[in-house]
């Protein structure tokens, strides 16, 4: 039987660009929203050369593979929203349409023509959602950022690192993928707003602020016990406490031991495995799975305090253990005595060996017109009667510019010949691809 998903019947006219802003309209896509992505061919940053090019390609503006994840569920259309002609075709598209997403500075759209209170005039339900870096007010609305610096400011980056050494940055901009959420759910926010009052409104999402939650612990560090955010003994790593600094010196508390990462065999790079136990009956369920050997059984193993004090002892004592076991094996036992257990995974881990992601369809093979055949990520969550699920690849640049402008907006071929020929649908400076030109004929 099929199921009719939750957006079906919801427009979106996607102006963003890079991850945040097209992150949000992936997941509305995979709600089942017709997700319209507005891009240029010398603007989309997101299509510039990647390492995330299959070795085997040309490189071009279809093949970075990081864009093809990040806009999967999407149709594109090539415009170019700084000149007059190309900007009533946009209006038109938005006036049939239901939700606008932009992830630019604050200034950029409104400049261009197309802030909210212009779109208003154009559809007055129209949910307008804004995503850039600093907000639409305030003595910073102007200011622009990228996912890293966002996490500079946030705080996130001061906590991260070595103590004594540079703040350290996290080796992925996760304030893009948190502000990509926080914008589908507030597009969802706004749809609902909408159906219960039948107004429209501005969302104004502000990315550094967006990630300022995910420093909460710190925060409440500071505003509850006054202590200042520093890195000398925090983060812990794997760890509940840094060696050597005093047990409140982290955001855990002194709850936690053991609470590592433990090698495994065959003592590989990536043969690890996590323990936590979060109690002393948990501590006492490990020394069973580990088959009671004498050290684990001393009075000064017994309580937590005394594990945290001798946690170098027991971390060595326990990893003795752990390398006598892969980590899949270790963590069936571990869990099947109600030890917090689960081996590192890495990429290859996670795609092709975890059982329980492959039960749960996270990661499932998509043709793409330039890519060919490759595994996409899918919605992490299932619902029972409105499937969330990926629809389409990841449009090749352009892909539906013919299907919007003639079918959808009611131009003429003709018409979109000649836009392509004057500039409207693609530079005339740049060579444009096979399919194009068959979709021209």
């Amino acid at each position: 039987m099929s199921h009719r998903r939750a957006l079906e019947g919801i427009r979106v006219v996607d102006c963003s660009w890079v991850r945040a802003g097209p992150w949000a309209t992936r997941w509305l896509g995979a709600f089942g929203a017709e997700i319209i992505k507005i891009e240029w061919p010398e603007n989309e940053r997101g299509r510039l050369p990647s390492t995330t090019t299959p070795q085997n390609l040309e490189v071009n503006l279809n093949t970075s593979g990081n864009f093809n994840d990040t806009n999967v569920n999407k149709k594109g259309l090539t415009l170019n929203v700084r000149t007059a002609k190309d900007l009533e075709i946009v209006k038109r598209l938005i006036a049939i349409s239901d939700i606008v997403i932009e992830n630019f500075s604050s200034r950029v759209l409104q400049n261009w023509g197309l802030g909210y209170q212009e779109l208003c005039r154009i559809k007055p339900d129209i949910i307008y959602v804004s995503m850039s870096g600093y907000g639409h007010t305030g003595r910073h609305h102007h200011y622009t950022t990228f996912g890293p610096v966002a996490q500079a400011v946030s705080g996130l980056t001061y906590i991260s690192g070595l103590p004594d050494k540079p703040p350290a940055g996290w080796g992925w901009s996760y304030m893009d993928d948190t502000g990509g959420m926080y914008g589908a759910m507030c597009a969802l926010t706004g749809l609902y707003h909408r159906r219960m009052t039948g107004q429209g409104q501005h969302i104004d999402l502000s990315q550094m602020v967006a990630s300022v939650p995910l420093v909460g612990s710190a925060l409440l560090d500071f505003t509850v016990n006054g202590r200042g955010s520093r890195r000398p003994g925090y983060p812990p790593g794997n760890r509940a406490h840094w060696p050597g600094t005093p047990l409140v010196n982290n955001y855990r508390g002194p709850t936690v031991a053991p609470h590592n990462a433990y090698r495994t065999d065959p003592g590989g790079y990536n043969d690890w495995c996590v323990i936590v136990c979060h109690s002393d009956e948990e501590w006492q369920r490990l020394v069973q799975v580990m088959g009671t050997p004498s050290w684990a059984v001393s009075p000064k193993f017994a309580a937590v305090t005394g594990r945290l004090q001798h946690q170098q002892e027991l971390d060595d004592n326990i990893e003795e253990w752990t390398m006598t076991l892969g980590k899949y094996e270790l963590t069936e036992r571990c869990q099947a005595a109600g030890v917090r257990a689960l081996p590192v995974q890495s990429a290859e881990d996670r795609v092709d060996n975890d059982p329980q992601l492959r039960h749960r369809e996270m990661y499932l093979p998509m043709e793409h017109p330039a890519l060919g055949m490759h595994k996409v990520q899918n919605a992490p969550f299932k619902l029972s009667a409105s499937p969330a699920l990926n629809s389409l690849p990841s449009p090749v640049i352009g892909q539906h510019t013919r299907e919007i402008v003639e079918d959808l907006l009611g131009y003429s071929h003709e018409e979109l010949r000649a836009g392509f020929a004057d500039g409207t649908f693609w530079p005339t400076s740049r060579e444009r691809f096979a399919y194009i030109e068959e979709m021209l004929r």
